[in-house]
């Protein structure tokens, strides 16, 4: 039989495996600054369906005409086709067409940001996160 004491050490050893993938994550306003938030509109290069975050890539002009791969990292590929993406077919993003993201920039000044709400060529929009700046 089983002690009390055992029972007790064998559930919080549980609750502690538990809270590891939790402390592995991390906040959004780690990487990116909350108070540089802003608009990229550019053509679309890629998007890698990916986890834990998946990444879009948009070719993005300066102001002196120079051209600037911008990485925007997002939510996890299985969020993507809930929200109605596709990999491929229809709900899939199309590759050379100009979409604008609304998001956070990178902290360290990286041609990085943090996708809030991505708006098609047709000028719908797409909310991907609706969190606090805490990544809650």
């Amino acid at each position: 039989m089983i002690r009390k004491s055992s029972w007790i050490v064998l559930a919080l050893s549980g609750l502690l495996l538990a809270a590891v993938p939790v402390a592995a994550h991390h906040a959004i306003a780690a990487q990116y600054d909350m108070d540089k938030a802003g608009e990229w509109t550019g053509t679309l290069k890629k998007m890698e369906f990916i986890n834990p975050h998946s990444m879009l890539h948009l070719d993005v002009a300066g102001p002196d005409g120079k051209v600037t791969e911008w990485v925007f990292q997002t939510t996890n590929a299985g969020t993507l086709r809930t929200r109605g993406l596709a990999r491929t077919g229809a709900g899939s993003l199309e590759v050379g067409a100009k979409y604008t993201v609304k998001g956070f920039a990178a902290r360290n000044g990286n041609p990085m940001g943090f996708l809030r709400v991505l708006v098609f060529p047709d000028g719908k929009e797409l909310t991907f996160w609706f969190g606090d700046p805490n990544g809650n």
